[in-house]
């Protein structure tokens, strides 16, 4: 089977809605009730979905982690996870070299961030057969607790372009 038949799978999902608490800093912002209830909603999709990730990096910021935490919870699977600082402030070029770096054996990659990178790095990898629907959604941002669907032919060769946007979905 080549990778054309069955391509990896990337899904960006941007956290679930934080507080705003005052004197906290931003990284160290905790989830909202409505953002635990997102997050749950997000593991239980997924799971649905059959798009359980075989790895997932998550950037180290206090609401990511939880958005994990409880996404996990109602995934009903224990992947590997890396907590990595440089999520946190990556920009979308920072982010493609981090799943560049992904192990070829990886075919479903979870990648929890923050927004604009959700956005702009799924707009930056989308080639010429993406959803055209879902690329002027995702183009001009993304809610929290969504996630955009990617398929990807190789992580080491990923590249402007060379994915393919499937989906963008938004919690209701």
């Amino acid at each position: 089977m080549t990778s054309e038949t069955h391509p990896r799978q990337l899904l960006l999902l941007r956290h679930a809605k934080a507080e705003h608490p005052d004197q906290i800093p931003d990284v160290q912002r905790p989830l909202s009730l409505v953002g635990r209830r997102q997050a749950t909603q997000v593991g239980a999709g997924l799971a649905a979905d059959g798009l359980v990730p075989d790895l997932v990096l998550c950037s180290a910021s206090v609401r990511t982690r939880q958005t994990w935490e409880l996404l996990r919870a109602s995934l009903g699977a224990e992947p590997d996870v890396r907590y990595l600082d440089e999520l946190y402030s990556a920009g979308s070029r920072g982010l493609v070299d981090l799943v560049r770096a992904v192990p070829a054996k990886v075919r479903t990659l979870l990648v929890i961030g923050h927004e604009p990178t959700m956005s702009q790095t799924a707009t930056l990898l989308a080639g010429p057969r993406s959803d055209p629907g879902t690329l002027a959604r995702v183009r001009v941002g993304v809610p929290t607790a969504s996630w955009s669907l990617l398929e990807v032919a190789d992580w080491a060769a990923l590249d402007d372009g060379a994915a393919t946007l499937r989906r963008l979905t938004i919690p209701t």
